[in-house]
């Protein structure tokens, strides 16, 4: 009996190890202080989701103007570019551990204001737009000082898995975060979808109240001023495997991030109706759906050690998925091309995002996220411009495959002027400890 109870015991750790080899790592949630801040992570990026469809909805709901909503994605975009920078250098003169207590304090009390606006009936757009900025700026210093606290709470051996784990919730939030809004505003109201928000933010604070003290270390800046933003950009152009981290990412998002186009091939393409159908929702959900599934199943990621070679092949494959949505006229295939573009995506980003960490000194790291923070909110944006205004020239087929061919040209030719890029390989499991902060 004894031998057959040891041989069920060794057969359930072969299977954990081998599902431990497919499935997302877990190992970075055995530290306290990261489980804390990924938790609060999952709160915060729904709540996001949330506001960026209740905001766009109570704005049209005032005006029955899009010119309006559009407004409102200007009031968003502003803050995230200035204060993403700037909240960055902040990150690295003060804790971020009471930095991340005043932003998402400050979170909590926009979204308690605009619960107060929408559930006293007041017709004030402009407030309204006011306070979806302020929400904005504190999200702007917020995500880069999240970003540079991970690699002071984990060995940097571990920093894939933690960036592989933060992505999946960024995408299940991408995912869920729509459609509880979408499901809570007709049977609850728009006032509700705010308290909700503000209830659970407040519950994300407790979470970072519970955080260690991440005070700056020796050779920090003592204050967060222009020159210490421009410090930053001098220290980018002088370590090439960030700067070649973050124009790979700049040639993904600008030449292929093809959304502005969604809506006319959803109708013209695809069959949807006039004014929006299924086409419409599947193309924007299968992105995030295709990178959350991609996140599950991502428990070989930190077996990889050329992060370079992982964030060009991710790059290129997100090219090669983007021609095959611009070839398609069956919705299930572009669906699939787009879900496999997210796949790739999220293979990109987990590494670049392990780069940033780990090669970046812990002093320039808030400044390297800040940079991050406005590089990924700025290139779609812009690719939005591109993208409309070359399928106004070409057509949408042409220029979402011509975008995706591009970034596969783009991407092969940075590598081969950056080689450092190519050849960079991830520090090992003994080449930093947890800080004893993290050791309960």
């Amino acid at each position: 009996m004894q031998e057959r109870s040891g041989e069920a015991v060794a057969e359930r750790r072969t299977l954990r190890s081998r599902l431990g080899k497919v499935f997302l790592d877990t190992r970075p949630l055995r530290y306290p202080a990261y489980r804390r801040l990924w938790i609060s992570n999952i709160v915060t990026s729904v709540g996001a989701q949330v506001s960026s469809v209740a905001v766009p909805k109570q704005v049209y709901d005032l005006t029955s103007s899009s010119a309006y909503v559009g407004l409102a994605g200007l009031f968003g975009l502003v803050p995230l570019l200035v204060f993403g920078l700037w909240g960055g250098a902040i990150a690295d003169t003060v804790d971020r551990r009471r930095l991340l207590l005043v932003t998402n304090g400050g979170l909590a009390v926009t979204a308690v204001l605009l619960w107060l606006v929408a559930a006293g009936g007041v017709r004030s757009v402009w407030l309204v737009l006011v306070l979806f900025a302020a929400q904005q700026t504190f999200f702007a210093v917020n995500m880069p000082t999240r970003g540079a606290a991970i690699a002071r709470l984990l060995p940097l051996h571990l920093l894939p898995s933690a960036q592989a784990l933060g992505a999946t919730v960024f995408q299940l939030g991408a995912i869920t975060g729509p459609l509880l809004a979408g499901m809570l505003l007709p049977l609850l109201g728009l006032p509700v979808l705010y308290l909700v928000d503000a209830i659970a933010l407040c519950a994300a604070l407790w979470a970072v109240l519970r955080l260690p003290p991440l005070p700056p270390n020796e050779g920090a800046p003592a204050r967060a001023g222009l020159r210490s933003i421009l410090d930053g950009f001098r220290y980018l152009t002088l370590h090439k495997v960030l700067l070649a981290s973050f124009l790979m990412d700049i040639i993904a998002m600008v030449f292929g991030m093809p959304r502005a186009l969604f809506p006319e091939m959803a109708e013209r393409t695809f069959g949807d109706p006039p004014g929006g159908g299924v086409a419409l929702g599947l193309l924007f959900a299968a992105i995030p759906l295709g990178s959350f599934v991609f996140g599950v199943l991502s428990g070989w990621l930190h077996r990889v050690q050329r992060h370079g070679v992982g964030v060009t092949l991710g790059v290129v494959g997100w090219g090669v998925a983007v021609i095959g949505f611009g070839m398609s006229d069956a919705l299930w295939l572009a669906v699939l091309f787009l879900a496999i573009g997210g796949g790739a995506d999220l293979v990109s980003m987990v590494y670049r995002s392990a780069m940033l960490q780990a090669a970046a000194t812990d002093e320039m790291r808030g400044r390297m996220q800040g940079v991050f923070t406005v590089v990924v909110a700025g290139g779609p944006r812009l690719a939005d411009v591109l993208h409309g205004a070359g399928g106004a020239v070409v057509g949408t087929g042409a220029a979402v495959a011509g975008g995706g061919a591009l970034v596969v040209f783009f991407a092969i030719l940075a590598v081969l002027c950056l080689p450092a890029f190519w050849r960079y390989r991830a520090p090992q499991e003994n080449d930093e400890p947890a800080e004893k902060a993290n050791a309960e």
